[in-house]
């Protein structure tokens, strides 16, 4: 392999990525507003809270699902071929939210959320093997691969918002599983690109055992589709909400389950104790940014859709074009951050990873501020400009680029060595539980209409400014009580 080239496989995962972001977010951008949308409007007419923990356990379900997919891929049918079928799975969830039937419409989640969960985790694990040991290049390539997340979050807000909203829900539907469709044969027609690199499992089963272990997947696989299949169709009542509080809990115990049973359990050492309590000190804190990032799809669409004003030369364009807003700022603002950590870096002034977690939930509480006072002036004058969503997805994404890109960083640097694959799967679980819990928090913010929101808004922006000046408070003294020169 060249030293100065990326591998030509980089080009097949930028774009099997690019269509399936695309079919994700596009699908994602018009969730909520197609299930609080009325009978006659072609919704669901769900009130807000419930269509709000839906979109909550939806999401913490993709992230969840990503653990198992991530085996199935190592252990059972290598990477490649699990990311070839969780495209097809994705596509033929997407095509059964295309079909206006109620069954269909949670089948077609269930299948988004199983075929993402044997996709997302697979495509980067490949990203990182096409380039060996090869460090700075690796690092470079998956910048570029980051590109399609933000290029295929930007199509598929405008694409699949622009159908759903004018023609119909199902049409925006539709089209985020023909982009799935696109990434799935141009992935197909290309994985010769790939090489060798994730074609067969890294974990060697014996073929008994593979035999069995690929038995208990299906079955399992068709007997939770029976399950919420069955309790969709009316045979046992599933209320939204209350399961979204289960799940809640399900998550943030297996967490802290899971974190004792590493410190007091996993055979560590001092240091490595330490290390496990500032891993616990940050999944806190993503677990608390994301609550509120994640508004995006919820809580800030439906206030796009009712409360601000999107006329525009005459035009009304689509609410869920406003989502756009994040990647675009991403694309534009990412490479002066990166820029921002190197300068400080140079000069020994590279702020610790607490500090940056911190600082992170501040700039969202800023946005919360800001959100919050359009709501103020949406209750006072009927509709608030598109200016204030524009803000508040600027300080989120500030607040993104400071604490996102550092957390698997931070879990590399910081996790015990036989311990790093576990614990990147847990650090998974921070944005799981976050997504869950920002969807009950968006079901308080819009249940009782624009009048709940403001309030609810500053309390959120309380509580992260007050998590983080605690981090930023603590980062000093923490950092010197891990005593790790590779902490920074």
């Amino acid at each position: 392999m060249s030293t100065s080239k990326h591998p030509i496989g980089l080009r097949t995962l930028f774009f099997t990525e690019m269509w399936e972001r695309m079919s994700y977010y596009g699908m994602r951008g018009i969730l909520v507003l197609f299930m609080t949308a009325s009978i006659s409007d072609g919704g669901l007419d769900f009130n807000n809270a419930s269509a709000s923990a839906i979109y909550g356990i939806y999401a913490a379900s993709v992230y969840l699902a990503t653990l198992p997919g991530g085996w199935i891929g190592d252990n059972i049918f290598g990477q490649q071929k699990t990311i070839l079928y969780g495209g097809i799975v994705i596509m033929f969830g997407h095509l059964a939210l295309a079909i206006p039937n109620m069954n269909f419409f949670y089948l077609g989640l269930i299948l988004v959320v199983v075929g993402t969960g044997l996709l997302k985790p697979n495509i980067s694990a490949i990203v990182g093997g096409l380039y060996e040991s090869n460090t700075s290049l690796r690092e470079a390539g998956f910048t570029i691969f980051y590109m399609s997340i933000n290029l295929g979050s930007i199509l598929g807000f405008f694409i699949c918002g622009f159908l759903g909203e004018n023609i119909g829900w199902h049409y925006g539907f539709g089209a985020a599983g023909i982009g799935m469709l696109f990434g799935v044969l141009q992935y197909k027609n290309n994985i010769k690109s790939l090489g060798e690199t994730g074609l067969k499992p890294t974990n060697i089963l014996e073929a008994r055992i593979k035999s069995k272990y690929i038995r208990l997947t299906i079955t399992l696989f068709i007997i939770t589709i029976l399950v919420l299949v069955s309790g969709f169709l009316g045979f046992w009542r599933i209320d939204p909400v209350p399961l979204a509080n289960i799940l809640t809990l399900i998550i943030a115990s297996i967490s802290l389950i899971y974190f004792l049973y590493i410190y007091f359990l996993g055979k560590l050492d001092k240091d490595e104790k330490k290390k496990i309590i500032m891993i616990f000190i940050l999944f806190v804190g993503a677990a608390l940014f994301w609550s509120g990032f994640d508004q995006g799809g919820s809580s800030f669409n439906i206030f796009a859709k009712e409360y601000t004003d999107r006329i525009i030369f005459g035009w009304e364009y689509p609410a869920s074009w406003l989502q756009i807003l994040n990647p675009l700022f991403v694309v534009i603002l990412a490479p002066f951050m990166s820029y921002l950590w190197i300068f400080l870096g140079k000069r020994m002034l590279d702020p610790s990873l607490p500090f940056k977690f911190g600082m992170g939930l501040i700039f969202m509480a800023v946005g919360f501020i800001i959100i919050a006072i359009g709501a103020q002036i949406a209750m006072s004058e009927g509709l608030a400009g598109a200016k204030w969503l524009l803000l508040t997805y600027l300080f989120h994404t500030i607040g993104e680029l400071i604490l996102s890109p550092i957390g698997l960083a931070a879990i590399s640097s910081l996790s015990p060595k036989r311990y790093i694959g576990q614990m990147m799967g847990v650090w998974f679980l921070a944005s799981s539980l976050g997504a869950i819990l920002a969807g009950l928090i968006s079901g308080q913010a819009t249940n009782e209409g624009l009048s709940s929101m403001p309030d609810l808004f500053n309390q959120i922006a309380i509580i992260s400014t007050s998590a983080g000046l605690i981090l930023i408070l603590i980062a000093r003294p923490l950092q010197k009580w891990v005593n790790n020169k590779e902490i920074s």
